[in-house]
This record gives structure tokens, sequence and C-alpha cells, in this order.
């Protein structure tokens, strides 16, 4: 299973990126809720983004957060300096046995019970 993260999603829709749209068609490609809700929510997001982004949530797995998920990552955040999401993302990684694909490896480097995918570079 691949768990993309949310810039990995974000960089997707660009064209310098364009690439990275395969991963979006993968079929073991899926994101946390949470990765839905920082892409979606974003402030300044445009009505094509949207459009774009809505699409690309059809096309994958979005992983629920449960009990068990928010147990790790409160272990991730207890021992780790992480925001929430990062922490959510990094559980699901964990809970679903999932490749973390990032281009932030650095806000997961510390937690070695994860492995962490760089498409990007």
């Amino acid at each position: 299973m691949i768990l993309l993260d949310s810039n990995i999603l974000i960089y997707a829709a660009s064209e310098q990126h364009k690439s990275l749209r395969d991963l979006l068609k993968n079929t073991e490609s899926c994101c946390s809720i949470i990765s839905q809700l920082e892409v979606l929510g974003y402030p300044k997001i445009t009505a094509e983004q949207t459009r774009f982004f809505e699409a690309m949530f059809q096309l994958m797995d979005i992983l629920p957060i449960t009990e068990e998920l928010i147990k790790q990552a409160i272990i991730y955040r207890k021992k780790h300096i992480m925001s929430v999401a990062d922490a959510i993302i990094a559980a699901t990684a964990k809970i679903f046995n999932a490749k973390l694909y990032t281009n932030n490896e650095k806000d997961f480097r510390n937690i070695k019970d994860i492995s962490i995918v760089n498409p990007i570079r």
C-alpha cells in the first residue's frame, strides 16, 4: 500500500510534477482523510484546483481516522515534535502498513517504524 502525503497530492496538480499523477492512478495508492481536509480546506484553493482534487480523491481510497490510529498518533506526538496532521498521517502509515510517499522527509525522519519514500528526489 502507498500512502500519499498531502504535499504529494498538491504537487501532482502542478505541471512541473505531473509525473506524480501516475501515483494517483496506482491501485495501491491511498491517502488519509486528514490529507483530504488539508488539500480541500486550503483557504486559497481555486475552483479549478478544487475540481482537480475532488476528481483525484475519487480515484483512490481515503483511509479513515480510527481509535487505534488516534492512539498511535498520540504516541508519535508525545515522542516527536510534530503537527497533529503529520502525527495522524504517520499513524495511518503504521496502522495500515503503508509506505509513506512525501516530499517532507524531515517531518517524519525520527519515526523509525514506518517506511518513507520521496518520489520527487
